[in-house]
């Protein structure tokens, strides 16, 4: 984009020199954008020195070769970490198929406890992590350290040799985890705009829709190829294998993964800028500036300030607690009466089909800018495999409605994770805090749930089930009251009115679309 018709005057710190040498301009384009940022009355900011010129065809031919560059460094890697920090999570529900429970000589409740109390770990790292990681701008050191620490932890469950020492082990592995997704989701905020993340982040949730496929398969292979190989049951194998395979993998992540827009070193210069100028044109405002801009407690109380931010958290809190049952999805699948490795095999195909279904409505829903629909439509198809599940022990409509839970909660969910970055989109910190609270708290419900899923409530789960589509009811409730939210503060803004969070055209001095509408919400 070309910017001709758009000339602004230099924001304070500019001057009269301009930017007439590259590097010379170069630093006080930096030091404009910090200055900006932090002054309530600012001007109309200047494209960086290697993207003002450019013509429109040449910007449009450097912008899609960044953005595919950018996909390919950093979309496969955290899709691959985050299948492994899904399977360390929940491969204890195919181990108890493999023997665990039995050598370790559990009760339901204390298995049960053992599931619960990662999540409890899981809650309480989320935030800090969050904001440590805005702060510190280094996502490519950051989230691979954190999954060798928790590829160790995962190893070393198959050395629990009794009820204690694996409930201690797996509140420590959700302590380590939680840094993972929560981290990820700010992370692909700093580098996509409003309308590229929703698919971004289905591809992204897709690895864990793809763990839960891979889980059963590879536990299969276990199970049947090497139980009692050199004394150890097939679940302490199962353990030792997917958490050296985690570290292996977070070894390459650290050559591998960029860092912010502004703190990759493998982009050039004029890549550089144009990935951070791209992103203050789609929100109105520079994003990460650097770290000394970054506070922990002025973001956190932005996002607790803002009523949006609770509506998004109850939403997300009722799709997971719905989904909860993929916790325990062996077990339920295993209620069929196929024997265990069959019962591990049928786990996989509905899996497979969420993420056919999450990255298709994802696409369409940063082609049309649309969040609510590709929501609440899914929920409703959540609900009916519910009631279907609850309602029947027939064999066929039974799986039918195995198939149709994965896909209808995980389908919208996608889009909700997307929704809160278009939602609370700045300052990052205010974002990081947010996308990390309302995760946290949504993971809550599966503290609680899985004391629903015992052995003796199967096959038909009533109390599960009925519980399940009560919260994906809620859900919707919430998408709509947030979509009235939204509406509301759209027509505030069409009329010049002030909105926190949000850019005014008008008022602001900003770049691209935001300058020519001002920020819209997303609903």
């Amino acid at each position: 984009m070309a910017f001709a018709g758009h000339q602004f005057d230099h924001a304070p710190g500019a001057g009269e020199k301009g930017y007439m040498d590259d590097e010379k301009g170069n630093a006080e384009y930096i030091n404009d954008l910090a200055t900006t940022t932090k002054t309530n009355t600012r001007r109309r900011r200047e494209a960086p020195p290697l993207v003002k010129d450019l013509s429109h065809a040449e910007r449009h031919r450097l912008e899609r070769a960044l953005v595919r560059k950018i996909d390919f460094r950093l979309l496969p890697m955290i899709i691959l970490m985050y299948i492994l920090n899904y399977l360390d999570r929940n491969n204890i529900a195919s181990a108890r198929l493999a023997g665990l429970e039995s050598e370790l000589k559990l009760s339901s409740t204390q298995y049960n406890t053992c599931v619960s109390i990662l999540f409890v770990g899981y809650l309480l790292m989320q935030v800090p992590s969050n904001l440590f990681l805005n702060k510190i701008g280094k996502p490519a050191i950051y989230l691979p350290a954190v999954m060798v620490v928790w590829g160790t932890i995962s190893a070393a469950t198959a050395a629990a040799q009794s009820f204690g020492g694996l409930l201690a082990i797996r509140f420590m592995l959700g302590f380590v985890e939680a840094a993972y997704f929560p981290g990820c989701l700010f992370f692909l905020s700093s580098w996509y705009t409003r309308k590229e993340l929703g698919f971004r982040t289905a591809m992204l949730y897709s690895g864990s829709l793809l763990s839960g496929a891979f889980s059963g398969l590879i536990a299969a292979g276990i199970v049947n190829g090497l139980d009692n190989v050199r004394g150890l049951r097939a679940w302490r194998w199962l353990f030792i294998i997917e958490g050296v395979i985690t570290i292996g993998i977070a070894a390459v992540a650290f050559f591998v993964l960029p860092n912010f827009p502004r703190t990759t070193t493998w982009l050039t210069e004029e890549e550089r800028q144009l990935a951070v100028w791209r992103l203050d044109e789609d929100i109105g405002e520079d994003d990460w500036t650097s770290s000394g801009a970054q506070t922990f407690g002025h973001g956190f109380v932005l996002a607790v300030k803002d009523a949006k931010m609770w509506v998004l958290m109850v939403m997300l809190f009722c799709i997971v607690a719905s989904g909860s049952v993929t916790n325990f999805f062996p077990t339920v699948v295993a209620t069929l009466g196929y024997s265990s490795i069959v019962s591990l095999l049928l786990t996989a195909p509905p899996y497979v089909l969420c993420v056919i279904t999450a990255l298709l409505n994802a696409w369409h829903a940063d082609r049309t800018g649309e969040r609510y629909f590709h929501v609440v439509i899914p929920l409703c198809v959540a609900v009916f495999a519910f009631i279907l599940g609850a309602a029947t022990t027939s064999l066929a409509p039974r799986y039918v409605s195995m198939m149709l839970m994965v896909p209808g909660v995980y389908t919208g969910y996608v889009v909700v994770l997307a929704w809160i970055s278009n939602t609370l989109p700045r300052p990052p910190a205010k974002r990081a805090a947010a996308l990390a609270a309302i995760n946290a708290v949504s993971n809550c419900s599966s503290i609680y749930a899985s004391y629903m899923y015992p052995e003796s409530a199967g096959p038909r789960y009533i109390v599960a089930f009925s519980v399940n589509c009560m919260t994906a009811f809620i859900a919707v409730c919430m998408a709509t009251l947030l979509r009235f939210m939204l509406v509301r503060l759209n027509r505030k803004l069409d009329n010049g009115e002030y909105v926190e969070g949000a850019i005014i055209a008008e008022h602001d001095g900003v770049p691209g679309d935001a300058a020519k509408k001002g920020f819209r919400f997303l609903y």
